[in-house]
């Protein structure tokens, strides 16, 4: 294995001028008209029409932070004025780059600020973009099995257009072994918690590979399994920051008030590697997943000369234990395994995923419940958590202030999760998620063949039109104690002239008092869900419903989840009867192809004592 060596050797001002030549042509930190490698930001001001603007985040003025043999750290930066409004979005920005000796690539963070009284503004996404050249990147590397040899720019540009514009079928792919395959840079999409390397290696006879390693995610928004864009066609590497992408509107960040607020971008790194012979190729994603090993041992980085981002000493750590009390499953407390427990801004229970503003710090819990989250910056925070096997969201009852080398023991926590009565049956997995579900084959003349025999089967294009080629002339029937959710219930719930799934089950018994539906939503896109019990006329006002809800979008990109949602429904005994019962459920929103909703788990509670 060979690394790029730079090797700086900072000793005179002609080498400090090379370096920022090359880094003022390769990033283009303080021009528009690098459309190869750049940040930018997609805000608007609210009320002003919703014209969407894009703000390269262009600067006017550099100085160096750092400079001896060691390090060089130089700063890109632009301050906003009343005279800019319109046209640039209303921040101050600091875009800084590190290069270190003997390190194949550079660091790069950057730091937004608004200051008091500013004008309002809405940010739909905030990145940074690097364009490969096209005549050398072809195989892309995302996780161990999600890499292959892709399809070109080209491919796309003579391939048919599908659903929406992200998603090509190839017709006349350069490389014939592509083509009938379907390219979508949403397939390549992955969890903030996963999202720690990824790029693209050359396919000559000596690869290069160009990678993007970010060793932590406190900087990104709406917690651990939040998802978003990773590398896809073009080349292109991303580093997403915020977006809409999974959420939309609910998750894009709002200022309002004249709000003030700063916050640092990063630090993240990119890495270059390279192999003596072509045969080594595959070598070079694994020095790249070794090198991200290394980068995350070293978080927080001492080495970043910015007051705004706290060293390892200047930070704190909170921990303890979380307990599971369900008196229906145990009457003793059980261990929380494998939780997520993390810090994020105070808000309402299950806020962190739509918070966009702060940083956030997760984990997991090991078998016992027990957590460490460490290196949390200054602040104060609540504490919320979820547990994979049941519904619902955790928050600790306090805020929680963490100061400059705060060790904070909360002990033993306690999250009680919804509950009424003993479960009459259930579908699903409450894990926030559809994957568990039956899930379609693909249309064979619309396949990426790399989801072929895949985990992420999810992840194939059209999946939405396949509920309508199963159920052409009726919906979806599952009857409890026969069917079973892996091969019966489909993965969503959308068509174009709306939909209602049947819930047949048996009451052995039959008791005056209130039951209660558990609905947990993986996703909702514009839909609406209406409950009714032994009663299929639609035509009749519904038991409940959700009202229009979601703006995810995660079935036509290939989510599996969105937002989560939970709605716990008083079911009246007089709505049910002893013997056969029918539980409809109804998508009654069909405007377009991708409305619906992804479950993720269903159940039926008795009364207390039932």
């Amino acid at each position: 294995m060979e690394k790029l060596r730079l090797n700086p050797k900072w000793v005179s001002s002609l080498w400090l001028i090379s370096v920022v030549f090359v880094l003022l042509f390769f990033i283009g930190a303080s021009s528009e008209k690098t459309p190869d490698r750049y940040w930018d930001v997609v805000w608007y001001e609210p009320g002003k029409g919703g014209d969407i603007n894009i703000d390269k985040l262009p600067c006017t003025d550099f100085r160096v932070i750092k400079s001896d043999e060691e390090q060089l750290e130089i700063s890109f930066t632009r301050k906003w004025n009343i005279s800019l409004r319109g046209s640039k979005a209303p921040l101050n920005v600091d875009k800084r780059f590190i290069l270190r000796r003997g390190l194949s690539g550079f660091y790069y963070y950057a730091i937004l600020e608004r200051e008091k009284g500013w004008p309002d503004v809405d940010i739909d996404q905030t990145r940074i973009v690097f364009k490969l050249q096209q005549e050398m990147f072809h195989f892309m590397a995302i996780t161990d099995d999600r890499q292959r040899i892709m399809p070109m720019m080209v491919d796309r540009e003579s391939g048919q257009a599908l659903d929406y514009p992200e998603a090509v079928l190839l017709t006349n792919p350069i490389n014939k072994e592509l083509r009938g395959e379907v390219d979508d840079k949403y397939q390549y999409s992955m969890e903030n918690k996963d999202n720690k390397v990824h790029g693209w290696i050359t396919t000559d006879d000596t690869p290069v590979g160009f990678w993007m390693i970010s060793p932590s995610d406190e900087f990104r928004s709406g917690g651990p399994t939040s998802q978003d864009l990773t590398s896809h066609v073009g080349p292109i590497v991303i580093n997403m920051f915020t977006s809409i992408h999974y959420g939309g509107k609910e998750i894009n960040t709002e200022f309002r008030n004249g709000e003030a607020w700063k916050k640092v971008l990063g630090p993240s790194l990119v890495y270059l590697n390279s192999a003596s012979s072509k045969d080594k190729t595959l070598t070079l994603w694994t020095d790249a997943k070794t090198q991200m090993d290394r980068e995350v041992q070293q978080w927080p980085y001492n080495f970043i000369n910015s007051e705004d981002f706290p060293k390892q000493d200047q930070r704190g750590s909170v921990f303890g234990q979380l307990k599971v009390n369900d008196r229906f499953i145990s009457e003793r407390l059980m261990d929380a395994d494998s939780a997520y427990v993390g810090l994020a801004a105070p808000g309402d229970v299950g806020s962190f995923q739509i918070e966009t503003k702060g940083y956030q710090f997760w984990t997991r819990t090991t078998k016992t419940g027990s957590f460490v989250i460490k290196n949390v910056r200054v602040g104060n925070y609540s504490l919320y958590a979820w547990v994979p096997g049941f519904i619902g969201n955790y928050q600790y009852q306090y805020n929680i202030i963490v100061m400059p080398g705060s060790k904070i023991d909360l002990k033993v926590i306690v999250y009680e999760p919804p509950r009424n009565g003993p479960t009459l049956w259930e579908i699903g997995i409450p894990d926030r998620s559809a994957a568990e579900f039956f899930i379609p084959d693909p249309n064979p003349t619309l396949m990426n063949k790399l989801f072929n025999n895949h985990p992420d089967k999810f992840r194939q294009y059209g999946l939405w039109e396949r509920y309508g080629d199963l159920y052409r002339n009726r919906d979806l029937k599952y009857t409890i104690g026969v069917s079973d959710h892996t091969r019966d219930w489909n993965i969503g719930k959308k068509t174009y002239e709306g939909t209602t799934w049947q819930i047949i089950f048996q009451l052995e018994s039959w008791k005056t008092g209130n039951y209660k539906l558990q609905l947990a939503l993986a996703s909702a896109n514009g839909a609406e869900i209406q409950v009714r019990f032994n009663d299929a006329d639609r035509a009749n006002r519904a038991l409940f419903s959700t009202g229009l809800i979601g703006k995810d979008n995660a079935i036509a990109r290939h989510g599996i989840h969105g937002l989560y949602k939970l709605y716990t429904i008083d079911v009246p005994s007089s709505r049910l009867q002893k013997g056969n019962n029918t539980l409809y459920l109804t998508q009654s929103r069909h405007v377009g192809a991708f409305e619906g909703v992804m479950y993720d788990y269903i159940r039926l509670e008795g009364p207390t004592g039932n």
